[in-house]
């Protein structure tokens, strides 16, 4: 298994990151794709990988959630890092209307600004959305000229939703929310096209049931899995091969 979206680089690991990737290893996950957020997460992010090469492989973006009105200084210093290291993707980018929406036209820049870097440099995207879903899927329509791919993050949208991003030629995220008794992703799941579909934790948040309100961890993509499998009528291992083989070939691993 691929576990998709981890900030284990973030301070909450601080005290047993290795026994964190120890226990997602002993679960079948191989391999932990680390999104950045901003520009204080860098060299946190960048630490972690060079301590698990094999396991471990980071992006560079800037999350909706911190940019602000210096957004084309931040911007600036975020493109300079792809001249530096490898990265597999662009993110994590996108729009969020939820907690604040002051620099709304700013998270509009941001997002083109980086969809326009993930063309040029031929690397996926990787796409928070609050709140926003469909003023995202109006600005990536129109970027979108068959270079862009990619992944919504943590989709818990309906099945209307996944088909338009889908069509998009963009790949579904699926983590916790899958498990949440009220998440409403029981009814969506089923019907979501198996071949679209990549497993996350967005550790440490949105931990999955039974450790929901709990610190998230890669280890948890198994449950993930699991969940995906009791929906869809299907064996945790075809789950697991499928999403792997999604997620590799997304991502170019």
């Amino acid at each position: 298994m691929i576990d998709t979206h981890a900030h284990i680089y973030a301070s909450e690991f601080d005290n047993d990151r290795d026994e964190v990737v120890t226990r997602a290893l002993a679960q079948g996950v191989s391999k932990i794709l680390l999104p950045n957020i901003d520009l204080d997460s860098i060299e946190p992010m960048l630490k972690t990988e060079a301590s698990y090469p094999e396991i471990c492989r980071s992006m560079m973006g800037l999350h909706p959630c911190y940019v602000d009105g210096n957004v084309e200084q931040t911007l600036a210093i975020i493109r300079s890092w792809f001249e530096k290291h490898k990265f597999i993707a662009v993110g994590e980018i996108g729009i969020d209307l939820y907690w604040d929406k002051t620099f709304r036209a700013e998270q509009e820049i941001a997002f083109i600004t980086q969809l326009n870097w993930a063309k040029e440099m031929d690397l996926p995207v990787v796409i928070h959305t609050r709140d926003s879903i469909e003023e995202t899927l109006t600005l990536l329509s129109q970027e979108q000229d068959g270079r862009l791919r990619g992944v919504f993050h943590c989709f818990g949208g309906s099945v209307e939703e996944a088909q338009a991003i889908n069509k998009l030629g963009f790949h579904l995220g699926i983590g916790g929310v899958s498990t949440f008794k009220n998440g409403g992703m029981d009814k969506v799941i089923p019907n979501l096209d198996m071949n679209w579909v990549i497993l996350e934790t967005d550790c440490p948040y949105l931990a999955p049931v039974p450790h929901r309100g709990k610190r998230n961890e890669p280890a948890y993509t198994s449950l993930v899995a699991a969940r995906v499998a009791e929906l869809t009528n299907s064996s945790i291992e075809e789950i697991d091969r499928i999403t792997t083989q999604n997620a590799t070939a997304l991502f170019r691993l």
